[in-house]
């Protein structure tokens, strides 16, 4: 049985961009998670060591936007390949990093990047 994890709204102040105020100052992103995974044997069980565990993969996306970047699409990268090194059992996933307020010269409250494998 194949289910889709969510982990949505992870909020982060991190150092990713092109320009060097950014790496200085840093600012607020957003991060949304989509796993799909064979949640059979944790729906049975209903135990932990059956599933897999939310809270590592919060803790690997922290680490990965620890880790400054100039652009969205190298940080989503890496959370993907951290994720399925963690998680062999991993079907599909899904990571969008959000860019709250990006310094490009207007009122603009957010830049998304979404990479799926």
């Amino acid at each position: 049985m194949s289910g889709l994890i969510e982990i949505e709204g992870m909020e982060f102040h991190a150092r990713h961009g092109h320009f060097d105020v950014e790496k200085i100052v840093g600012n607020r992103f957003l991060v949304d998670l989509k796993i799909k995974t064979d949640c059979s044997a944790a729906a049975k069980s209903d135990k932990l060591e059956d599933a897999l565990d939310y809270q590592k993969a919060y803790q690997i996306t922290k680490e990965e936007m620890s880790i400054p970047s100039d652009l969205l699409e190298n940080v989503c990268q890496r959370i993907l390949d951290r994720l399925y090194h963690a998680f062999p059992e991993i079907e599909e996933a899904s990571v969008k990093v959000s860019k709250m307020n990006p310094p490009m010269g207007g009122q603009i409250e957010k830049v998304s990047l979404t990479l799926q494998q």
